[in-house]
């Protein structure tokens, strides 16, 4: 129920959707003046929120700091990698597809060749509310074995449906298999507090690696202040989903 709850309102405040919503109302009120107001706060939502300036001015704040590993001289013994959005599997070509956040499962993977991670630990269940057999985690773990990393080095939890399950199946298996052990998170910037919040709650302890930066240096020209832009509008989806998953997390007690 929660996780249906979470989707919903994940649904329910993208901002493309609002400005959507003003267009499809404007369209049916017969008062002109409400219409044509309506219309204009329709623009001037889709403008704000397709601003790339503002979305990351808002991602520099939320964002976790990403470190830099090359100080780090003793192996982790495990590093844990959240699913979501990493790999997928297109029955039509039969082939794997990297998709998104791709970039935690590349991440991952070079740690583990340069010996910063002794193994793998990939946390992803099928995260969607149509395609419950897609098992992520499964995928992720087929790809490392075809390009040469054992199978005794990868764990594979492939039941969990969010970050509080991420948390709470991780700690069960590594305190099997790891007691006592150096943890090291890996998962999106972006995502990365929430995600810390649901460790320490359930008590394992874990070193941050914040990947898949999204934010961006401030440029100063004029495209990037006051040009309508695509990604920015993805950009407050992904924001605004990990802001009321953070919110909600706390009311729940998850963190």
């Amino acid at each position: 129920m929660f996780f249906i709850v979470s989707k919903i309102l994940s649904y329910l405040f993208t901002p493309v959707y609002w400005g959507l919503a003003l267009l499809i109302v404007g369209l049916f009120v017969k008062n002109k003046t409400l219409a044509k107001r309506l219309f204009i706060s329709a623009a001037l939502v889709i403008y704000l929120f397709s601003n790339h300036y503002l979305v990351d001015v808002c991602l520099r704040w939320w964002e976790y700091p990403v470190q830099n590993m090359a100080v780090e001289t003793k192996p982790y013994d495990v590093g844990i990698v959240l699913g979501g959005g990493i790999i997928t599997y297109n029955k039509e070509d039969q082939r794997l597809i990297f998709r998104g956040s791709a970039d935690r499962g590349l991440q991952a993977l070079e740690l583990y060749k340069q010996g910063k991670i002794k193994k793998i630990l990939i946390t992803a269940g099928p995260g969607s509310l149509i395609y419950d057999d897609v098992l992520e985690s499964n995928y992720y773990r087929d790809f490392l074995v075809r390009i040469g990393v054992p199978a005794s080095d990868i764990i594979v939890d492939s039941v969990a449906n969010n970050t509080r399950q991420n948390a709470v199946n991780s700690k069960t298996i590594l305190d099997k298999t790891n007691p006592g052990g150096r943890f090291l998170l890996i998962t999106s910037a972006i995502h990365m507090r929430r995600s810390l919040g649901c460790f320490k709650k359930v008590g394992l302890p874990v070193t941050p690696y914040a990947v898949d930066r999204l934010s961006t240096l401030p440029f100063k020209n004029f495209e990037y202040r006051f040009i309508p832009d695509l990604d920015a509008l993805k950009y407050w989806n992904y924001l605004i989903h990990e802001w009321i998953g953070y919110i909600i997390y706390r009311i729940t007690g998850y963190i």
